[in-house]
């Protein structure tokens, strides 16, 4: 399955942002540090199964939730 690294930053971004999470806060919750988590919103990056699953249970969501592109 190819994931598109944009949209799926920009789903985390706005999910962070309407849960008022900054980046250093999300990035504890996730294990993560704040410069990758930075690399993920952007779309610098892949991102790895487990910071998927990490960051979807900091939003209390489903990873299919997460992946739904739909905004």
């Amino acid at each position: 399955m190819n994931i598109d690294l944009i949209k799926l930053g920009q789903k985390i971004k706005f999910e962070r942002v309407k849960r008022n999470l900054s980046q250093e806060k999300l990035a504890e919750l996730a294990s993560l540090s704040v410069h990758g988590l930075s690399n993920i919103e952007t779309g610098k990056t892949d991102i790895r199964y487990t910071n998927l699953l990490q960051i979807s249970k900091a939003f209390d969501m489903k990873i299919c939730e997460l992946l739904d592109f739909s905004l």
